[in-house]
């Protein structure tokens, strides 16, 4: 997506007018129109005037996608209950069918060992908690397949 594009997706899912937009910052509809377009660029001050009427950083603003922006606005807003209710195995399976499949061919114990293992570590050895842990040995999980991904 283009900056305009970005820019005319922020708006519309702040749910302002061109002529709102452009009243709060100070300049015509048609600036914010040939913004939007691509015609012209807003300045550096206009540009973080922008993200923060739309509530967004400015890294957001110039990078938008309104379908991530939805599902991260979705994710702030659900609840710990909810999502405590939420089967994500199952939902992230409909997208990657190993995740269904893998226990049936799958020795898991061995693993389960070796992850306990590395759970107790980053515990005993950073002080997190239960749940920290498990995060964090995520992330680490999740780093290691982006590197190789971009390989």
């Amino acid at each position: 997506m283009s900056l305009g594009d970005n820019l005319f997706s922020a708006r519309k899912k702040s749910g302002l007018s061109q002529e709102a937009v452009a009243e709060k910052l100070g300049v015509s509809r048609q600036t914010i129109s040939k913004w939007e377009l691509n015609e012209t660029l807003p300045d550096i001050r206009q540009a973080k005037n922008l993200a923060a009427l739309y509530r967004v950083t400015l890294d957001e603003l110039t990078d938008f996608d309104v379908n991530v922006k939805e599902i991260e606005d979705i994710i702030d807003k659900t609840s710990e209950e909810t999502q405590k209710k939420i089967d994500w195995t199952r939902l992230w399976a409909k997208k990657y069918p190993v995740l269904a499949s893998y226990r049936q061919e799958v020795d898991t114990g061995e693993y389960e060992k070796s992850l306990e293992k590395l759970l107790t570590r980053l515990k005993s050895d950073y002080g997190y908690g239960d749940e920290d842990a498990f995060l964090v040995l995520k992330d680490i999980l999740a780093q290691i397949w982006k590197e190789r991904s971009e390989i």
